[in-house]
């Protein structure tokens, strides 16, 4: 009997025991969530030849391996406020990292959900929902919250439990920031002999360089994952000693792509393909789409996690819910399509979004004139970030090196993600695969328009406009105007001058915007007529439009009109302002040098609210979170004159 054949029979049997009530609230489930920080699939059960997880690779044969799990975004604030809200960050307004966008008051956490259902819940440890309601959500959520919360915590033993444990040895802090003797130290120093990898054959991608520093920090990376590996496998020993493992469903995924150069942050595979292990043990092994050790080619999206958790707990699935539950009695059809949503990052202004359907992936990058590998302050703390930086003015790249060290991207980008996994060959320009890119950007689009997409609105101005509400409230209020400001955008990279010359003077602000990017991201000069606009865009009543109008201006040489303009935004009162400003001004570098005393000025300003000695990995309310982003921008601008 073929594969499919009896994956096929066996998915009707399983129908059986969910027709005849098995599943009736009577009894359910534990849940628990083992959650690792920055991992593609790197695992020896995904077949990584370079994998020293024995622990996973021994789950994975338990469990179902889902091959077409993806992300939310690549990077974790955003994707953990999906995941804990069952709905699309730029839904929400929570796409930028760490902006503290309200959301409506009944959005407490899915946890909460099923605490009212006499769940018991905790967290260990990690908490950035990137939202405003960042507390409430914890205080809803979890009866546990903290380094020791636990299911052992419970009270009543006969309680059901939904538990997660976020493995932080993954994170990109160890894997690449830290600096090495520190890493020897606190990681590598806990693994055996035979367990670390060795550089000189750790297996390299054609998009990174092969250098020492680059093969030892990828196998730093492996080095990681293997003691990330022995961690999941002291909890699936606790919950086997605690006579447990045969009433609870165990998760184990990633919240994004690893963490090293090319992946977290990129809305390639790299990026956004995360591994994903379901264990369900005997007594609910009907609710598995195969049977244990098989694999799953249905695609899972972070959205979807919420509404299956409740699905298998027979928990009500509340309707602003935007994900598909893919397991329980909830189950809808399979999807077709997961989406992704690149925006801020820290200091890194960025907007792209991407559809990844059953074997291609398209990204529409908004921002073409920034590249992939923009300067940023955290990881650039890691030396391997600076092998790219060095090749990048070289001629011995390659093109897959290229494509990551230039300057800017394409406009469109399309994936055949079946006979290209690592993203390599660009066919958006292909003629064999113009029908493919028609339909992709169309599905895009709909999503987005049919999403409320958020992102699309200048930072500042999105909160201008939710004061007093909520992001998804205002976003289903008809208030915005969804299809205008998607047109301008999506002008960027693609309309002649006198297009984006007429968007300069729409009354919608964020049609202006867009309009002042698309005409900085032209290859082609200015005429006199785009240069006269611009200028009279330096007096717009949206601060975002003038900065973006006096960094076209600035890149034309216009720099006598354009740096007062950026100096006076750095002094503004609300520090997205000053964020957006002081990114603009490091990335002009030396041709803003009369910015520098106002730059330094704006450190300053930045390390009262912040101390500059406080660990970025640590999430602070309120400005403190965007003062450490101005700060990273003006002290890698007054590092250049140095």
């Amino acid at each position: 009997m073929s594969s499919n054949i009896t994956q096929s029979f066996f998915s009707v049997l399983l129908i059986i025991p969910v027709l005849f009530g098995s599943l009736d609230g009577s009894e359910r489930p534990n849940i628990l969530w083992i959650t690792a920080e920055d991992m593609s699939p790197v695992l020896g059960c995904y077949g990584n030849s370079d994998a020293v997880t024995p622990n996973l690779d021994k789950f994975s044969r338990e469990s179902v391996r889902y091959t077409h799990a993806f992300a939310s975004a690549p990077v974790c604030s955003p994707s953990r406020s999906c995941l804990i809200q069952g709905a699309y960050p730029p839904s929400l307004g929570t796409q930028q990292m760490r902006s503290g966008f309200p959301l409506p008051s009944y959005m407490t956490g899915f946890p909460a959900r099923l605490r009212k259902e006499g769940y018991f819940t905790t967290n260990n440890v990690k908490t950035d929902y990137n939202s405003g309601n960042l507390e409430n959500i914890i205080e809803q959520s979890w009866n546990e919250n903290s380094t020791e919360a636990h299911w052992r915590k419970r009270e009543n033993k006969e309680s059901p439990f939904f538990s997660v444990f976020n493995l932080m040895t993954s994170h990109q802090s160890r894997t690449m920031v830290w600096p090495y003797d520190r890493f020897k130290k606190e990681i590598q120093s806990k693994l055996k002999e035979q367990e670390i990898h060795d550089p000189t054959k750790i297996f390299l991608p054609p998009y990174y360089p092969d250098t020492p520093v680059v093969r030892k920090t990828v196998a730093r990376f492996h080095d990681c994952i293997t003691m990330m590996d022995k961690e999941v496998g002291l909890i699936l020993l606790q919950l086997e000693d605690d006579g447990l493992a045969e009433n609870t469903i165990v998760f184990f995924f990633s919240d994004h792509g690893s963490g090293m150069p090319r992946h977290k942050r990129a809305l390639l595979d790299s990026g956004m393909h995360v591994p994903l292990l379901i264990r369900f043990p005997e007594k609910w092994k009907f609710l598995a789409p195969v049977i244990p050790g098989q694999k799953t080619d249905r695609m899972v999206a972070f959205v979807d996690f919420a509404p299956t958790v409740l699905s298998i707990t027979s928990t009500p699935i509340p309707s602003y819910m935007q994900g598909k539950p893919f397991l329980g009695p909830k189950a809808s059809k399979p999807r077709t399509h997961a989406f992704g949503h690149r925006d801020r990052v820290d200091e890194v202004r960025d907007l792209a979004r991407s559809v990844r359907d059953g074997r291609f992936r398209y990204i529409r990058n908004y921002m073409p004139h920034l590249g992939y590998n923009q300067p940023t302050a955290w990881p650039d703390l890691g030396e391997i970030r600076h092998e790219f930086y060095r090749i990048s003015t070289g001629d011995l790249k390659n093109p897959a090196q290229s494509h990551f060290t230039s300057p800017t991207r394409p406009v469109e980008e399309l994936y055949d993600c079946k006979n290209d996994p690592q993203n390599l060959y660009n066919l958006a320009d292909s003629r064999d695969h113009e029908n493919i890119v028609q339909l992709m950007r169309g599905q895009l689009h709909q999503h987005l328009i049919q999403s409320r997409d958020l992102g699309f609105l200048p930072e500042y101005e999105a909160w201008e406009k939710l004061k007093g509400s909520s992001g998804w409230e205002v976003g289903r209020s008809g208030k915005i105007n969804f299809k205008a400001i998607l047109q301008a955008a999506n002008a960027v990279g693609t309309a002649g001058e006198q297009k984006l010359l007429h968007l300069l003077q729409s009354e919608i602000e964020a049609v202006r915007y867009w309009a002042a990017i698309g005409l900085t991201a032209r290859k082609e000069k200015p005429t006199e007529e785009g240069i006269l606009r611009l200028r009279e865009a330096l007096q717009d009543s949206s601060p975002s439009v003038r900065i973006e109008a006096a960094n076209a201006l600035a890149l034309q040489g216009e720099i006598k009109l354009a740096i007062p303009v950026l100096i006076k935004e750095l002094k503004h009162q609300n520090l997205i302002v000053v964020t957006h400003a002081a990114r603009t001004i490091e990335l002009l570098g030396v041709k803003a040098k009369d910015a520098l005393p106002s730059m330094k000025a704006c450190l300053n300003r930045a390390h009262q609210i912040r101390p500059p000695d406080l660990s970025p990995v640590i999430v602070l309310p309120g400005d403190q979170d965007m003062a450490m982003f101005v700060g990273f921008s003006c002290q890698a601008f007054i590092n250049q004159f140095k």
